[in-house]
């Protein structure tokens, strides 16, 4: 066993009980070395089932004949293969446009547990940490490609970042292997292509450690980032309380934990709260973090983020997203009274207990509603609002239930759920606060 399959081996192990592995075949040098590599594994030991999935990009015309080649080579080395086509998104980064459609295809190929293989090494390493240093990237940013990370529903791994592209090159002359050259990869347009063809060749020249030393620094930083990690989920500790609420699933926190941190712990804790949310904000956007923070109370400061918002409502910070920064559609009549009544753009309303007879329809609030609760008497919704300290994003966004005129029932408004006081209770499952990153 060589040292390449040695490597591979020792990384792979942690993984051996997964449900399957599912390698991300461009058909390039690197994903058909360690293709190959793999394949020579399973013969010896037993390894959860592998199979290849190819993802055309559609962006050159050389491309439309890669996966016919990458069928081949799987066919030839008996591993199930697929292929599948993917739109990129017109924007100012035809690269991260292409990684996003990419791996949005293979999160979609992947099953729970699975693993899901990349074939990324060493010099690809110190392509990113050098081209996030140039872009100002922080401790995160430089800390590189993880060898692992949750992934979708399973994992992501790149077992090759422990070997180089020689290593790689060299594997593959002496198996003889065939692959498919990327005409773009000499394009020096591209930012990655610049630096690996006319930078770094240069540094290395004068710094021939460079490689290792940046490698390291990535792993240190990284070794680092976590550290900043805990520290940001001890600050976090406290501000995670959840609410008693119906849009309780939504990310939120507690405001005044926060407060009482420093300005750098704070900004530490957020970045890590919103991480799984959306592209951290540079340096120049924390002003909005302030803005947010120290805003009147009476105020509705909104932090406006990568694909979503951070509101403050009554002392919390809530993450909306999705249809939670669209206007819901408008009202419309409960036919028949039907168990369940799907709101568009505003998830879906229930009954619990019988449904009311008569003519129903649901609305939302425009100002000025009131309505009777049996022990109280008429009373105003926006004064019911206040007093049950309804986050104000939420408060257009509350069903509200007629029989004609008559406003029956506000959903989620404590004490005027249910219909006539009691008995019959609306219930209403808010949507979701969509959790969407580039990949």
């Amino acid at each position: 066993m060589n040292r390449l399959e040695q490597s591979l081996l020792s990384v792979l192990q942690p993984w051996c009980q997964a449900p399957g592995w599912l390698l991300a075949f461009s058909g390039g040098l690197d994903s058909t070395v360690l293709l190959h590599l793999l394949a020579g594994l399973r013969r010896h030991h037993a390894l959860p089932p592998l199979r290849a999935l190819h993802v055309g990009h559609g962006l050159q015309a050389v491309a439309a004949q890669w996966p016919e080649h990458c069928a081949a080579v799987c066919a030839q080395l008996g591993v199930p293969f697929r292929s599948v086509a993917v739109q990129v998104a017109e924007g100012a980064s035809i690269e991260r446009a292409a990684r996003q459609a990419r791996y949005a295809a293979l999160a979609a190929e992947l099953a729970p547990g699975e693993v899901l293989l990349t074939a990324q090494h060493g010099d690809d390493q110190v392509e990113t940490v050098l081209f996030r240093l140039l872009r100002g990237a922080g401790v995160r940013g430089l800390a590189g490609m993880p060898v692992q990370r949750a992934f979708a529903s399973g994992h992501l791994l790149r077992p090759l970042l422990g070997c180089t592209r020689g290593e790689l090159g060299r594997y593959a002359s002496e198996h003889q292997l065939r692959w498919v050259e990327d005409p773009s990869n000499a394009d020096t347009r591209l930012s990655r292509n610049y630096l690996r063809h006319a930078v770094l060749p240069s540094l290395r020249e004068h710094w021939p450690a460079l490689d290792g030393n940046l490698q390291r620094t990535a792993r240190q930083l990284r070794e680092a980032d976590e550290l900043l990690g805990e520290l940001a989920e001890q600050d976090l500790a406290s501000a995670r309380l959840a609410p008693e609420s119906p849009w309780q699933a939504l990310p939120s926190l507690l405001l005044a934990p926060l407060r009482g941190l420093s300005e750098a712990r704070q900004r530490n804790a957020l970045r890590h709260f919103l991480a799984p949310l959306t592209l951290l904000p540079d340096e120049r956007h924390w002003a909005g973090w302030c803005s947010l923070r120290d805003a009147q109370a009476s105020a509705r400061p909104i932090w406006r983020l990568h694909g979503g918002e951070l509101h403050r409502s009554d002392e919390r910070l809530w993450w909306l997203s999705g249809d939670w920064l669209q206007q819901p559609a408008a009202g419309l009549p409960w036919q028949h009274q039907a168990p369940v009544l799907e709101l568009p753009g505003n998830g879906r309303l229930r009954w619990s207990g019988e449904a009311p007879s008569g003519s129903l329809r649901v609305a939302y609030r425009r100002g000025g509603e009131s309505l009777v609760h049996p022990q109280r008497g008429r009373r105003d919704l926006k004064r019911l609002l206040n007093e049950a300290r309804i986050p104000v994003f939420a408060r257009d966004r509350l069903p509200l239930l007629y029989a004609g005129s008559e406003l029956l029932a506000v959903a989620a408004l404590p004490g005027y759920d249910r219909v006539g006081g009691e008995g019959t209770q609306l219930l209403w499952e808010p949507p979701t606060s969509d959790v969407g990153l580039s990949w």
